[in-house]
């Protein structure tokens, strides 16, 4: 959802593939990874008849799967995306006439934590009454059944972990987590009603925050040395769904899986600069690609769905 900045960690070199590192300057963006092409598509999964039988062999087949997700996936819950047409912040400026990288900075938390939580809150009220898609139950569903699934996601909003997934790399952190900028003590809250803004510590009065990460402030350490766990390993396949690639972290690794002869796959209605690259490009919405994938692979996302609980 937020673009902000990686600290530099470089890491070791996978055996006959080129390295990859998290090694981009701090603060700075991908320059050109922008969505290229938002236009929404007429074409259906039956066009996709023969990609989607060979990517199910993919997915049926792969050891270490990497799942990389952004707003477009749970936008199939009815969650609008930030930037994008239609999106909360479509416009160049917000309602106060700060461009919403500037309302959702760390610098204005500290000086106006009011401001930053009042778009905070509009963002978790577009949350509230939504749940896991069929895109978040059948990337459950691969994990429950084929264990090498690790998911990525740029959201927010807990709909990985609600619909079941497990080993889930929350990068921006969650919404769900209020801590006290001054005492450290968390609580989780199931939404945002009748909180104050910005609300109080019950414990020590100080000013409570989501555990996200705003813009111009660093990734989680945590966060950020389990996704190098993962590119250590080496992933065998990298599906992108519902992202335009537009931080470093994110086509990162794309870029790396192209490069090195790794199978990627792209699902996202619109295009991106890296749509012409990858193995198999599906310009379809992830709630109805991902589960023609799970059932290509083999699986079953009704069971699935009991399985995720």
């Amino acid at each position: 959802m937020m673009e902000i900045e990686l600290a530099a960690r470089p890491l070791t070199p996978m055996p006959g593939r080129s390295e990859w590192r998290l090694n981009f300057p701090r603060g700075a963006a991908v320059s050109g990874f922008k969505p290229t092409d938002t236009k929404m598509t007429s074409l259906t999964l039956a066009d996709y008849a023969d990609q989607i039988a060979a990517a199910g062999r993919l997915l049926s087949t792969a050891r270490r799967i990497l799942f990389i997700t952004g707003a477009g996936l749970s936008a199939d819950s009815g969650l609008p995306t930030y930037r994008g047409v239609g999106g909360l912040y479509e416009g160049a400026l917000t309602d106060i006439g700060l461009p919403i990288e500037q309302a959702l900075s760390g610098a204005m938390f500290a000086r106006r934590p009011d401001i930053t939580w009042h778009y905070l809150s509009q963002i978790e009220s577009s949350c509230r009454g939504a749940h896991p898609n069929a895109g978040h139950f059948a990337i459950a569903r691969l994990e429950a059944l084929h264990g090498g699934v690790t998911v990525l996601t740029q959201n927010v909003d807990g709909f990985h972990l609600a619909a079941g997934s497990r080993n889930v790399i929350e990068m921006h952190g969650t919404l769900r987590r209020l801590r006290c900028i001054d005492c450290g003590r968390a609580r989780h809250v199931d939404n945002y009603a009748g909180l104050a803004i910005p609300p109080d510590c019950p414990h020590c009065g100080g000013v409570l925050r989501p555990d996200v990460v705003l813009f111009g402030e660093s990734l989680p350490d945590q966060a950020v040395h389990r996704f190098e766990q993962v590119l250590k390993a080496g992933p065998d396949l990298i599906v992108s769904v519902g992202t335009g690639s537009g931080f470093p972290y994110i086509a990162g690794p794309v870029v790396w899986a192209i490069e090195n002869g790794i199978p990627t796959i792209e699902i996202n209605p619109g295009g991106t600069p890296l749509s012409e690259r990858v193995s198999f490009r599906f310009r379809l919405r992830a709630a109805e690609a991902l589960p023609a994938l799970l059932d290509a692979a083999g699986y079953s996302l009704d069971s699935g769905r009991d399985a995720a609980g």
